[in-house]
């Protein structure tokens, strides 16, 4: 599941691999329309940067490839002439440079932006501060997260426009650790809290920057999250079962236990309504 530290990665590989040099040829999948791919031929590749989980690609006459990965999409890099880890079908773009061969596969936004687009386009200008940038800026990150004051903790965090790169997964383990009840709001959090909140996922998503599968904990493998996934599970710390609802319009799956966040009756009644349906 790509979240911040997915896309942190990806842009590190890929500015090794593209960054400097000549793209060689280019192919784009039958539903890549928006990509013109002769017009990326011998464009020289600038640099990749990540910002939350938007993957941006500079090229020498200052445009920009624009992919988001959401839920299926990769990134991947070959030498020359080796064989594929996904079936050619499923490749959205194809960029060819001297050394390597880049692919995109299932990429289900894919665009080619001036400056000018990129800097009003409305899914890229709204982001919030990048909470894997090198300097975070907490302050504008809080100032964003105020403007929000009745949504949810647990749906704030994966608003890409208060601060960006959080998925389901750091969500989660964050409020664990930081032992906040994820249907409390943002109005009936201090800032103290919510700043905490933000270094807390910062931090889980730092940990993981070096390529090995995620965990926000160490031991066994079966043992990588606190509570992620682990539905009907006891807690790692109390022993009571940890629970799982859907939050947020989108139903996002947010697991967590109602015993060490102290979860009131908003994320109870959520709970009940949840195991009714199923």
């Amino acid at each position: 599941m790509p979240e911040g530290d997915t896309l942190f990665r990806t842009a590190r590989v890929l500015s090794q691999v593209l960054s400097g040099h000549t793209i060689t040829g280019a192919r784009v999948g039958a539903r890549t329309a928006r990509v013109d791919p002769m017009a990326l031929v011998g464009r020289v590749v600038v640099r990749v940067d990540a910002h939350g989980k938007n993957l941006l690609i500079a090229l020498d006459d200052e445009d920009v490839l624009w992919s988001h990965l959401r839920m299926m999409g990769s990134w991947h890099t070959y030498p020359p002439g080796e064989p594929w880890q996904r079936p050619a079908h499923q490749a959205s773009v194809v960029l060819d440079v001297p050394h390597a061969v880049v692919v995109g596969f299932n990429l289900p936004v894919l665009e080619r932006l001036t400056r000018a687009q990129a800097a009003r386009h409305p899914a890229l200008a709204s982001l919030g501060p990048d909470l894997l940038a090198p300097e975070l800026d907490l302050a504008e990150a809080l100032r964003r997260w105020r403007t929000a004051p009745l949504l949810p903790l647990g749906e704030a965090l994966l608003d890409q426009r208060l601060a960006c790169g959080v998925g389901n997964v750091y969500k989660a383990e964050a409020l664990f650790l930081m032992g906040l009840d994820p249907w409390r709001t943002v109005a009936d959090t201090d800032d103290e809290a919510l700043t905490g909140l933000l270094e807390r996922a910062r931090a889980l998503m730092r940990r993981n920057l070096d390529g090995h599968r995620r965990r926000t904990r160490g031991g066994a493998e079966a043992e990588r999250y606190f509570v992620y996934g682990r539905e009907g599970l006891p807690c790692r710390r109390c022993e009571s079962p940890i629970l799982m609802a859907r939050q947020g319009d989108l139903g996002r799956s947010t697991y967590f236990c109602p015993t060490c966040q102290g979860v009131g009756h908003a994320g109870r009644a959520v709970v009940s309504a949840h195991r009714a349906r199923c």
